[in-house]
């Protein structure tokens, strides 16, 4: 470990001397902590970096305004759809992701490195209860999804397959999120499986350039977006891991969706058949100002533009058809082949764009006391996971059901929107929903047999509690062997045991 002179020395020469400001008042473990960190600090990026904060902060936001002339939707040749494909298209795409996946070629990818603190906890998000019958996790839901697909994909072709689960976490997630893992087995996946490695972190700037300190011996760091993926890949040998695995083809995607579908068949098959390199999947915006990305192009190129960045009047113009011209909605959730992810971390990552995030930061004051600024007071620089889709050869789009597919939870149940409530709500309508395709029928509370509709009660839930276990079905398949024409009491879990049982029954 440097000394405190060359720590200090390097702390000058990045403008930051005064991170070592109460080194006299503290004890020699925090002073070989703080040393620590600061060492791990290269003084040129550093310097690099605080001024690069302070002055993106000072740029003007909002929308660009000479996107208009630019912006262009993507060409139908770049985008497919689930919603407006034919039954034989999607069959032919799940028939491709499905023996990727049995050929062990596909393995998922989790963006976990951001901790719970909009919905009001200090914990993973993954970690997270959103009040299911079952009382299951994000987690634990996403690991039943990885074994029912790898599941599926061995019946059809007859083989036994693996989809190794790789989770970028964080300072602040990957050691709770190891624990938790250990203490639920794994949920049953092979630990030899499920491999967790850690993003970088940056220093939180103040507006005029200044590392902040959040204690007198602990630099303010934040992770450096999602994506900081790029680095985290090349810093752990992750793409040498999957080399020696076989995979090929990466599924990327957010741990905050409850309705993510992992290694998705239809959607790994698709870009395979495409010969993507790189894809997205998209849902149709629900209205022009939703505040979602939206995956268009730029001077002919792809990319994703955030609602920020674009106008009212761009948000709100009609195509042909009379629907939203840029109405495709990015959620975070991607393919990249493995040798699309190895050209980006050996060409691009340094080009990649970095976003300011302006928040709250503690921070102790000159007299070392700890501050909560009740105001926004620090910068945290970030770069985003789908900045690479400009460097694609050939990118593709691909068109998914809201309903379906997506229902992000980012804040507490005091919001409107995104909060467990909407998501557990999500996951509840869509089994519901299930139940009744594969020929269920419910029963009130008294024992008589609600009326036969999808139809949501006032509150947004469905009229009946059905949970549908991921390890009985990954996206509604094959219920009507448990579900044709029983009858069932709300609240209905069914799970394995349960499965099993009512197959052994008579209906």
């Amino acid at each position: 470990m440097a000394s405190e002179r060359d720590v200090r020395a390097k702390l000058q020469r990045a403008g930051q001397d005064h991170l070592l400001r109460f080194w006299a008042d503290l004890a020699p473990e925090l002073r070989a902590a703080l040393l620590a960190e600061l060492s791990s600090l290269e003084a040129d990026a550093l310097r690099e970096h605080c001024q690069r904060a302070s002055a993106a902060s000072a740029l003007a936001s909002g929308p660009l305004p000479d996107l208009a002339a630019r912006l262009q939707p993507l060409p139908p040749e770049r985008l497919g759809s689930a919603i407006r494909c034919d039954q034989e298209t999607r069959l032919r795409w799940e028939e491709e992701g499905f023996r990727q996946i049995a050929l062990n070629k596909v393995a998922v990818l989790l963006l976990a490195g951001g901790q719970g603190t909009r919905l009001g906890v200090t914990y993973p998000k993954g970690m997270y209860q959103v009040g299911l019958p079952s009382q299951k996790t994000l987690y634990q839901l996403q690991a039943e999804r990885i074994r029912r697909v790898q599941q599926l994909a061995g019946q059809r072709l007859g083989t036994h397959c693996t989809v190794p689960w790789y989770i970028m976490t964080s300072e602040f997630t990957l050691g709770p999120t190891i624990k938790f893992f250990k203490e639920h087995d794994f949920f049953h996946l092979d630990p030899a499986n499920v491999v967790l490695f850690e993003q970088r972190m940056l220093p939180a700037v103040t507006f005029e350039g200044k590392a902040i300190l959040e204690r007198k011996d602990k630099v303010a760091m934040a992770p450096d977006g999602n994506g900081g993926l790029y680095c985290a890949l090349a810093d752990h040998q992750i793409l040498e891991d999957m080399e020696q695995r076989g995979v090929e083809f990466v599924h990327v995607y957010c741990v905050d969706n409850i309705l993510v579908r992992l290694a998705d068949p239809a959607f790994i098959g698709f870009c395979v058949l495409q010969g993507a390199d790189c894809g997205a999947k998209v849902v149709e915006k629900a209205y022009p100002e939703e505040p979602v990305g939206v995956v268009c192009q730029v001077d002919g190129v792809p990319q994703v533009v955030e609602y920020s960045e674009i106008s009212p009047e761009i948000a709100r113009q009609c195509g042909a058809d009379g629907g939203l011209l840029y109405n495709a909605g990015n959620i975070c959730n991607h393919f990249f082949t493995r040798g699309f992810l190895d050209m980006v971390i050996r060409e691009f990552e340094p080009l990649l764009k970095l976003h300011v995030a302006v928040k709250k930061v503690p921070y102790v004051d000159e007299e070392g006391n700890l501050v909560k600024p009740l105001r926004p007071n620090g910068i945290k620089m970030e770069k985003f996971v789908f900045d690479v889709l400009p460097f694609a050869k050939n990118f593709v789009a691909f068109e998914v059901c809201r309903e379906e597919e997506f229902s992000p939870l980012k804040n507490a149940d005091t919001a409107d929107r995104d909060n467990p409530s909407t998501s557990r709500r999500a996951l509840l309508v869509q089994h519901y929903r299930w139940a009744l395709q594969a020929g269920a029928h419910f029963l009130d509370v008294h024992g008589v047999q609600l009326p036969e509709q999808s139809g949501l009660l006032p509150n947004g839930d469905p009229p009946a509690i059905c949970e549908i276990s991921p390890l009985v079905s990954y996206s509604g398949e094959g219920l009507e062997t448990y579900l044709q024409g029983r009858k069932l009491q709300s609240p209905f879990i069914l799970d394995e045991d349960q499965a099993r049982l009512l197959q052994s029954q008579e209906c």
